[in-house]
């Protein structure tokens, strides 16, 4: 593992920096929002809300198309030439509201990040779990998956906790730097790859593991399908590419559904929670950021010493239903919230949202070899960008309704009551996961490999 972390030092510092830069104006852009659109800071403000939802519906259409296409360029041009356009782009906005925070130069950042987004939202994600997939060997990837996660939530905790003290134009400002910083440390450190020869060495693990599934243990699900096909990736559109790796795994397919729901449950979370919050507890930015650090901290030790146990445990398709479980739970609690404790309680469910995305990955990467990591990352980043799409049609409508004073009954939190429902399908599709048994992969290797030849 030791050995492994230091290989992806340089992903791991790109993936800290970048997620600093954006969750550190997580916790003020709602307080931003509201004084910048809202005649009154203390109102529920529907405008607000629909300004949120028109964003991610936007941002959403636009990366429902670029993520499997960078997805599908990363394997063609590499991944460090593709992060260089998301990154730089990312400087922008937030430079924009570190200048200044009034009516005027609030939409101009509001229209500059919803055009920059198209290209930079989760284009860092979706290629750092490339470029994991590219350069692990499959016994160790969901674990690098949770590592990957891990820094993520790690550089949540330290955004949260700077959020916290600093102002708000400094909050801005210095997410602005970080993203410089991440620029420049990518373009002189990071390597294209870590692996002199891809197809004999990084398969090594992946043989020996598959020894050990003959002997009887068989918690990992399916080895890749495509491993030695030849697929020529200059011959076809992105498009082409997601429907013939989908055609050849019903794992897949079935991953891609869970992805769908998980995300749609956590934009909608995302559309109505902090709104929620807002209208119905008071909150403001100290508060936001308190929530946010806890959340990290659960988060962050969950992802870097919980996961890598329960996956040896329960294995990937266990630890994917119990997290969307938990996270059922979770928003049927919240949607009861009575009292401004509420939200902090509920954070003793954060694993269950933190083990979803790492196994998913980790189960759909093991569909293909290392040469189709781009484009299967790219696969589930476009159907998140779909689900993107399609929460702030149901949601934002939703809490706006419920917040106001037109709502059809009393019932602040009804749209996490259904964000619980909806996370709740995502679990009852993945128990349908089923394990492959070691004879029958192997002879579908054999057959795809022959057909694709």
């Amino acid at each position: 593992m030791s050995e492994r972390l230091g290989e992806l030092k340089h992903m791991l510092t790109i993936a800290f920096l970048s997620g600093f830069a954006e969750l550190l104006m997580k916790p003020v852009i709602i307080d931003v929002t509201v004084a910048a659109v809202c005649s009154d800071p203390n109102d529920s403000c529907s405008f607000a809300v629909y300004l949120t939802g028109v964003q991610q519906v936007t941002v959403g259409l636009g990366t429902m198309v670029m993520m499997p296409l960078i997805g599908n360029l990363a394997d063609r041009y590499g991944i460090k030439t593709l992060l260089t356009l998301p990154m730089c782009l990312s400087i922008l906005p937030s430079a924009i509201l570190g200048y200044r925070r009034d009516t005027n130069f609030f939409y101009a950042f509001y229209m500059i990040k919803t055009l920059f987004d198209i290209v930079c939202q989760g284009a860092v994600d979706c290629l750092a779990q490339a470029y994991v997939a590219k350069n692990i060997a499959t016994r160790k990837r969901i674990s690098m998956f949770g590592v990957l996660a891990g820094v993520k939530s790690i550089s949540g905790i330290c955004a949260t906790f700077a959020a916290r003290f600093l102002p708000v134009a400094s909050i801005f400002q210095v997410s602005s730097i970080s993203s410089f910083v991440a620029v420049v440390h990518m373009l002189v450190f990071l390597k294209e790859s870590l692996h002199d020869n891809d197809d004999n060495d990084f398969y090594d693990d992946d043989r020996n593991d598959q020894e050990i599934h003959d002997g009887g243990d068989l918690r990992m699900l399916a080895e890749p399908i495509l491993r030695d096909a030849q697929i020529k990736t200059h011959v076809f559109t992105s498009v082409k590419n997601m429907v013939s790796l989908i055609n050849n795994s019903t794992i897949l397919v079935q991953a891609l559904v869970v992805t769908f729901f998980a995300t749609f449950s956590q934009s909608g979370m995302n559309s109505a929670f902090m709104y929620f919050l807002k209208a119905r507890f008071g909150f403001n930015k100290n508060d936001f950021a308190e929530l946010m650090l806890l959340v990290s901290i659960i988060g962050s030790i969950s992802q870097l010493f919980i996961l890598p146990i329960l996956v040896s445990a329960i294995g990937e398709r266990g630890m994917l239903s119990t997290g969307l479980l938990m996270e059922s739970f979770s928003a049927a609690c919240l949607s009861l919230a009575w009292s401004p404790w509420v939200p902090y309680a509920t954070t003793v469910f954060v694993p269950g949202v933190m083990f979803v995305m790492p196994s998913v990955c980790g189960i759909a990467s093991r569909q293909v070899g290392s040469a189709e990591q781009g484009k299967v990352q790219g696969c589930i980043s476009g159907v998140k960008s779909f689900a993107e799409v399609v929460a702030p049609f149901v949601y934002s409508p939703l809490t706006a309704l419920f917040l106001s004073n037109d709502a059809p009954f009393y019932f602040p939190g009804f749209s996490l009551l259904c964000i619980s429902l909806s996370w709740m399908i995502g679990f009852l599709q993945s128990i349908l996961i089923k394990d492959v048994p070691s004879s029958t992969l192997n002879n579908e290797i054999s057959n795809t490999s022959n057909e694709e030849a």
